[in-house]
């Protein structure tokens, strides 16, 4: 019989385990809705309370899409307190009357900043004023901060102290908020951004709405001004499975599913738009690899494929598992990748990815996954189930991504 002091000794280890997990921020990744590849910083409050509307019609609320984050072009310049203002003609109500609103439809608001004097459209930001910024972003009932660094020193050791800083801020400021780091991963933010207080931390440069830069190996995209596509996002942020986990994930921002080439920010530097199978493909591979899924098309009006695409729960499910692991690549060869992600209920997802412009037989054994003996499989897509084994025999069209969960 076990002693009643350990019993507990045990009950009480238990208890505080279940409250730190409920009050862990970001236990799954982030979803919802982000206004800057549709909007820019042209926004106002009726759109986002058109949008916000639409996401519950939808359904996309529903289905774990409970943010919307208004991104850069809100801000109004400093009262003469120096208190961060909206701007009065575009939010006329205010932020706390547009949480309000959010709130009561069961979503959160997201709001953004940068860690330097000006933001990257050139409104005002938050450099010297954290402490008041983020009381200030607590009072409006603000559930989550993205916090660019355009304008901001190079150096990897400013980063982490700026963004420290407002960490800090926004855990003194009494409200719970998530703080997403936002430098594009050109100073190794997997390596340092969650002790510095972040929840998630962007990998990359913006990416832009296309399949691939198709820019010759070793080029520098950023400095090319070629922009980044799905799949060159792909490669960098699939290299950081190790750095993910409940309460701090890897960024490779937002989803461009079905903005179709819209102009705006996501239609700069070639983002002349992809097909449907490669939007597929990105909700597929975001999933996997336990990305933030933003959505960042018009939700209120989207097409069927879209709203296919968009509404899968079961590639959700993937994406928001609570065992909180990144789908690690396993293959990367050949136009092949592979991706195997383990699930909270000891089952695995699988996706195979062809890279190449024409159709192709993937053919492999699991062991050679690491994956050892016969599974059953559901293709997530076409809901097609498979008997058990230990193969793995398809077709996959050019830039699709089949993804299988796999259970015993």
């Amino acid at each position: 019989m076990t002693p009643k002091p350990l019993i507990l000794l045990l009950a009480l280890c238990f208890s505080l385990f279940s409250s730190a997990q409920d009050s862990l921020l970001a236990p799954t990744p982030p979803m919802g809705f982000m206004t800057w590849n549709y909007f820019g910083d042209d926004i106002n409050e009726q759109d986002i309370k058109s949008m916000a509307d639409a996401m519950v019609e939808e359904g996309l609320v529903e289905l774990g899409y409970e943010y919307i984050f208004i991104d850069d072009g809100w801000q109004g310049g400093r009262d003469k307190r120096n208190n961060i203002i909206p701007d009065p003609e575009k939010f006329p109500s205010g932020i706390k009357a547009l949480a309000k609103y959010l709130h009561s439809k069961g979503m959160k608001l997201g709001i953004y900043s940068d860690a330097a004097q000006l933001t990257c459209a050139g409104y005002t930001a938050s450099l010297g004023f954290e402490e008041q910024d983020a009381k200030t972003f607590a009072s409006w009932d603000v559930d989550y901060l993205k916090y660019d660094y355009c304008g901001a020193p190079t150096d990897r050791k400013t980063a982490e102290k700026r963004y420290s800083k407002m960490a800090d801020a926004l855990q003194n400021s009494g409200r719970q908020i998530v703080f997403s780091v936002c430098e594009w991963g050109q100073r190794e933010p997997w390596l340092w951004a969650k002790e510095a207080g972040g929840q998630l931390w962007r990998t990359t440069y913006d990416i832009r709405d296309k399949w691939s830069a198709n820019a010759p190996e070793g080029t520098n995209l950023h400095e090319e001004s070629i922009g980044y596509g799905i799949l060159d996002i792909l490669e960098i942020n699939a290299e950081l499975d190790e750095y993910a986990g409940p309460g701090g994930w890897n960024d490779p921002d937002m989803l461009v599913v079905g903005l179709h080439g819209k102009s705006g920010p996501s239609g700069d530097q070639g983002g002349h738009g992809a097909t449907n199978t490669e939007y597929q493909s990105q909700m597929s591979l975001w999933s996997l690899i336990a990305a933030p899924l933003m959505i960042s098309n018009d939700v209120r009006n989207m097409d069927e494929e879209t709203r296919r695409i968009l509404t899968n729960k079961d590639i959700i499910a993937i994406d928001q598992d609570p065992l909180g692991k990144q789908g690690k690549r396993v293959i990367n060869k050949d136009n092949w990748q592979v991706f195997v992600k383990p699930l909270t209920d000891g089952n695995y997802a699988v996706g195979i990815l062809n890279t190449s412009e024409k159709k192709q037989r993937f053919k492999e054994n699991l062991s050679s996954l690491g994956l050892d003996g016969k599974y059953k499989l559901l293709d997530v897509w076409s809901k097609k189930d498979y008997r058990k084994t230990d193969k793995l025999n398809f077709q996959v069209q050019s830039h699709e991504t089949l993804v299988f969960k796999l259970s015993r």
